[in-house]
């Protein structure tokens, strides 16, 4: 009896002998999801190739749902084959590439971070005097040109990756004023759609005790910073109304969220914000 094999087959063939045909390492999450080891991919694109259609493959076959699989910008040659194979962008940073697949059409693939976050203080000393900066440039609300026209507002920023809300406040104030100062409660919060890359904002208002009192203006970003008595601030016409009403909420007789600590709680990536 004599086989015929196809050139296919015989391709397929040729390439399981030429490479090593096994699976990529890939650890199962809870979503019935895999995430591949990224430390260990060939670089020859043809080798990642049929590694790839033949983990596929296995990963179909056991019923995963979806395929997640981190590239380094070094590694942008595997990019177009992972594109072939069907692969879509997630989302970058830095220096690496995040893309999914879909290993079973419509699985749910959860969408990137939609939020920046920050928060601003409100710190007032012992003679009710409120701590505002003016800006040297800013985003005029509903005009398209940037004005240095003096507005007083709080002091604060977005957090850096890994901080809490809490650290945060402090880190901002003490580098926009120079002030030290004590995490009290947060008084309120602002969310905001449409904000920036047509990401959303959440912005803490946190009331603030000051440590100190000298102010050590930062003269790359403020114009002007100093104390100012809290009825002034709030009867001065320039003062946005939002700003007004957040110093409001945090000088109210209606107490805040302080922060709480759990020992089943790691605090240095957890933060709990209570009303106690």
């Amino acid at each position: 009896m004599i086989h015929y094999i196809t050139s296919k087959l015989a391709e397929q063939c040729s390439v399981a002998y030429t490479f090593n045909m096994t699976c990529f390492d890939a650890q199962r999450n809870p979503f019935g999801g895999c995430v591949v080891d990224a430390s260990a991919l060939p670089q020859d694109p043809e080798e990642f190739k049929a590694r790839l259609e033949y983990s596929i493959a296995q990963w179909k076959a056991e019923g995963l749902l979806v395929a997640w699989l981190a590239l380094q910008r070094a590694e942008a040659q595997l990019i177009p084959v992972c594109i072939n194979a069907g692969f879509v962008f997630h989302h970058a940073e830095g220096e690496t590439l995040q893309m999914t697949l879909a290993l079973v059409p419509g699985s749910f693939v959860p969408p990137y971070s939609t939020h920046y976050i920050g928060a601003g203080g409100v710190v007032i000393d012992k003679d009710n005097r409120l701590l505002v900066v003016s800006e040297k440039y800013r985003q005029m609300p509903g005009r398209s040109q940037i004005t240095s026209t003096r507005r007083l507002k709080l002091p604060g920023g977005a957090l850096q990756e890994g901080e809490h809300i809490a650290a945060a406040v402090i880190r901002e104030v003490k580098e926009e004023t120079g002030i030290d100062a004590k995490f009290e409660f947060i008084a309120c919060f602002r969310h905001w759609h449409n904000y920036r890359y047509g990401k959303s904002d959440i912005y803490f208002v946190c009331r603030l005790t000051p440590l100190s009192t000298e102010i050590t203006m930062d003269t790359v970003e403020i114009a002007e910073c100093l104390w100012l008595p809290v009825n002034e601030f709030l009867d001065d016409p320039e003062v946005h109304p939002f700003n007004k009403m957040i110093v409001r909420a945090a000088t109210g007789p209606r107490p805040g969220l302080s922060e709480m600590y759990l020992d089943e709680y790691n605090s240095e990536t957890h933060e709990l914000l209570v009303l106690q």
